[in-house]
């Protein structure tokens, strides 16, 4: 075997709570974007391809979030499943330590870090980009792909309803439009059929419309008028007309701000911004990816001290304790992020001064649950506190008599 049994337990045990932790908010997270993404694309040309393209777009960079989590997720969850049944009672007792039941998800996080770093650092940037693009794409879009079959649809100053379309071929059947110009007085159209046609130079599509009627008035409509208005009314058998806005410029190139910067190529940008950032902006993203690569190293130093305290009674609080913990750290960096972002103040001292503390702690509580006997005054506060928790619970149960605690 490539692994020793020990470890391809201590992998089982925590790869499936993390991998269900990373397919479950994943899913999560694209779900929500989903429903946004919808109410902008839906009814327009290929419309849920248009929005499973960008959802795609959209992996790396919730990916980028949701991958420590899963692995600090699963940490807990593995090891804490371990203690409870006392399979690291036992592993200890046959004279296999903690610290050698970390080795595999230690260099596990290393990996994960690896995958993050490449991951944030060019898949992110490349896909934001493509999305920004199909954004640009989407907005740009005539309303006319709005349209539904039998239902009046607004564009600019044209109406039109549509008896029956065929997205997929860009055709339809039965169409009326009707323009209205203002003091140039007004047209109406009506067709058997037509076709929109693509523009293969990101121009305006045009609308060809065959076998139809031409109703044109020279001059608005006036009730009060002794005379009637006189229409021109006039046949065609092909007619094309050019339609929605003009978009001569294709969408810009990649590097537009430092979010769409690779790692080396924000290196780069210190000296020599692009044109939308600023030296500050580029400094702050650039140690912003790199501190949440280096923050995952530390998530298994962080996470088993956790999970196998010395008071199995207290593991549910200890796991809702470092979960709490986990999340502050990255709203504090985040905070941090954009402290930098502004110019306020340096990285170093709202991104890496942070994870340095983050290492340092994790660092004193790991080595004191691998080769201590002691409990750490961490853990003791924490039991503690669940001790106290848990009688207020039991002592409200009791009063509101809903039966004795679990």
């Amino acid at each position: 075997m490539l692994l020793p049994i020990v470890d391809r337990h201590v992998m089982r045990q925590v790869s499936l709570p993390l991998a269900g932790a990373l397919v479950i908010g994943l899913l999560m997270l694209l779900a929500d974007r989903m429903v946004r993404l919808l109410d902008t694309t839906l009814g327009k040309k290929n419309s849920f391809s248009v929005v499973f393209e960008m959802l795609a777009y959209l992996v790396p960079h919730y990916l980028g979030t949701a991958l420590p989590a899963a692995l600090f997720l699963g940490l807990l969850l593995g090891f804490g499943k371990m203690s409870a049944n006392s399979e690291t009672d036992a592993y200890m007792a046959s004279g296999i330590g903690l610290n050698r039941m970390a080795r595999p998800v230690i260099l596990m996080g290393v990996a994960i870090s690896l995958i993050s770093l490449v991951i944030m650092g060019w898949l992110q940037p490349h896909a934001r980009y493509a999305y920004r693009s199909v954004v640009f794409d989407v907005q740009n879009v005539e309303v006319f792909y709005l349209a539904e079959e039998g239902v009046f649809m607004q564009a600019g100053g044209r109406t039109f309803i549509i008896d029956k379309l065929n997205r997929a071929a860009n055709s339809f059947e039965h169409v009326f439009i009707y323009e209205n110009k203002g003091a140039s007085g007004s047209d109406t159209v009506t067709a058997s059929r037509g076709r929109l046609l693509e523009s293969p130079a990101g121009q305006r599509p045009t609308l060809h419309l065959e076998d139809g009627h031409r109703l044109t008035f020279k001059t608005a409509p006036d009730v009060g008028a002794a005379e009637p208005a006189i229409g021109e009314a006039t046949e065609f058998a092909l007619a094309d007309t050019p339609l929605g806005r003009i978009s001569k410029d294709i969408f810009r190139p990649r590097g537009g701000d430092e979010r769409e910067l690779t790692l080396p190529e924000l290196v780069s940008a210190l000296d020599n911004p692009p044109p939308r950032a600023s030296r500050e902006n580029v400094n702050s993203e650039l140690s912003e990816r790199l501190v949440t690569a280096v923050s995952i190293l530390i998530l298994p130093y962080l996470a088993i001290p956790f999970a196998v305290g010395l008071r199995r009674s207290a593991r549910g609080f200890r796991t809702g304790v470092a979960l709490v913990l986990i999340v502050v750290y990255n709203e504090i960096i985040h905070q941090g992020a954009a402290l930098a972002n502004k110019g306020i103040a340096s990285p170093l001292v709202t991104m890496w001064l942070p994870c340095l503390l983050l290492a340092l702690f994790a660092g004193w509580r790991y080595i004191s649950a691998c080769f201590t006997l002691r409990n750490d005054p961490v853990s003791a506060v924490i039991d503690r506190a669940g001790d106290v928790l848990r009688n207020l619970r039991d002592n409200l149960v009791r009063r509101l008599g809903w039966g004795s605690p679990a």
